[in-house]
């Protein structure tokens, strides 16, 4: 067998038995999560020309749009996976070399579930494959260095998560994941320098791109099954030679996975929290302060801190914004906060925000670089205008693997951003469903997710 092929088998043998008591809370507590965030992104503005392009060019209204309406299965994975994602507030995966977000995958796996009439179980096991999948070739073909996207890894999982949904055989899946991961390997420059909206939509257009082909090949178009090892595949062309033994891999990454407890990109999490918390310590306010010093890891420092993907200090939009160090920080200390409210545009320019942003300063720290992503470390030191230097130091923050959200965190997170698009009702509805969600079938859940916004 081919290596896709190998994989395929591993994805129609996986089972929902195959997953522990905790593995299930935790993929459910990512569940509610991605929801919450695909709820409070209702108004996001590149949202809003998804919908209108949607409603424009119509699809069979099969699959439920969350807010409302419906369409044909890949368009429906590609706007709900925009709203899981514009927020940038979705979990994370950290490997030495790539960072993904296995919860992008999400809105093209509930859509192959509804279209099929899965279980909420089914739907579970569809998305334990996607992370399982997702994480790994993370762990094991990393891309960033080569100027690839996560998202390239990211068109096998999709693939894999749908084809399992959809309930298709070995050879079926192992052609859709090989359509939907041929044509599809993106470029970095999604991230890098002046970011567009197409940070948040290049996974939710991978989602469009997977489900499209795994309808191909339900109906028998065939893919290249050497896509990983053949000539010019993806080994010999970008990754280089890597091993995964799919007959012994199991569904247990999900718990590997962090969830954000900040709306904020994933490696600046620790470093926020440590700022509010040094704040809370010692009352000082974001006037007196003369400059921001943060020690972290490279990897913060390339993609986030000034690195090899763009200077940070030149902030004016929310996608800008949200991958600024020096933004986020400073916002932190300003409003006490960094949630979607940071991101308005009238708060991205305000002059205090600005000024600030030009005073945080961002190192890597080598020894920070060696526990990552073991740890998540950060060392803050805060100069005052009155001479004084405070100084906090975490190898953490909640959220992280190392200190799991609760269940009553990650609720709380929905309360917050649902809570403008939902009544307390529905919320509790939703929630209930999600944490029950073995037991329901999956157009339970999406009819509840129709009426958000209504």
């Amino acid at each position: 067998m081919t290596l896709v092929e190998q994989l395929a088998r591993f994805v129609v043998q996986a089972d929902y038995e195959m997953l522990s008591q905790e593995a299930r809370r935790e993929l459910k507590a990512r569940v509610l999560d991605s929801l919450a965030c695909a709820i409070g992104a209702l108004e996001g503005e590149p949202i809003a020309y998804i919908r209108q392009h949607t409603q424009e060019f119509g699809g069979a209204p099969l699959c439920t749009l969350i807010g409302g309406g419906r369409t044909a299965p890949d368009r429906a994975a590609f706007y709900n996976g925009a709203l899981v994602r514009y927020l940038d507030y979705n979990d994370s995966f950290l490997a030495p070399g790539e960072t993904c977000h296995p919860s992008d995958n999400l809105g093209a796996v509930l859509a192959a579930s509804e279209y099929a009439d899965r279980s909420g179980r089914d739907l579970l096991t569809a998305l334990a494959v996607a992370y399982q999948v997702q994480c790994r070739l993370s762990e094991v073909a990393p891309v960033r260095h080569k100027g690839f996207d996560h998202t390239t890894q990211g068109t096998y999982a999709a693939g894999a998560g749908v084809a399992k949904a959809l309930g298709l055989d070995a050879e079926r899946t192992a052609h859709a994941i090989a359509l939907s991961a041929t044509p599809n390997n993106a470029l970095r420059v999604t991230r890098t320098g002046r970011l567009s909206h197409w940070k948040g939509l290049a996974y939710p257009h991978t989602g469009f791109v997977a489900t499209h082909a795994a309808f191909l090949a339900k109906r028998g178009i065939t893919g290249p099954l050497e896509v990983f090892e053949g000539n010019k595949g993806f080994m010999d062309a970008i990754a280089g030679h890597f091993q995964v033994d799919w007959a012994r891999e199991d569904l247990e990454m999900v718990r590997k996975t962090i969830i954000k407890k900040y709306n904020a990109e994933i490696h600046s999490q620790s470093a926020i929290e440590g700022l509010l918390e040094l704040q809370a310590l010692h009352g000082f306010r974001a006037e007196e302060v003369e400059r921001i010093d943060l020690d972290t890891f490279q990897v913060a420092f390339m993609i986030i801190g000034g690195g090899e993907e763009g200077d940070k200090h030149l902030v004016q939009t929310k996608e800008e914004a949200d991958h600024s160090l020096p933004y986020m920080l400073a916002v932190a200390l300003l409003d006490g906060d960094v949630g979607p409210a940071q991101y308005e545009p009238e708060r991205i320019v305000r002059a205090d925000v600005q000024s600030l942003l030009r005073r945080v300063h961002v190192w890597p720290l080598d020894e920070f670089s060696a526990r990552f992503p073991a740890e998540m470390p950060v060392r803050l030191r805060v100069t005052l205008k009155d001479g004084r230097v405070l100084q906090m130091e975490k190898r953490d923050y909640e959220g992280f693997h190392t200190r799991p959200m609760p269940w009553e965190r990650v609720r709380q997170k929905f309360e917050r951003l649902a809570g403008p698009y939902t009544d307390a009702p529905l919320r509790r509805e939703i929630a209930a469903c999600v944490e029950n969600l073995e037991n329901v079938p999956v157009r339970e859940l999406t009819a509840l997710l129709a009426r958000a916004g209504q």
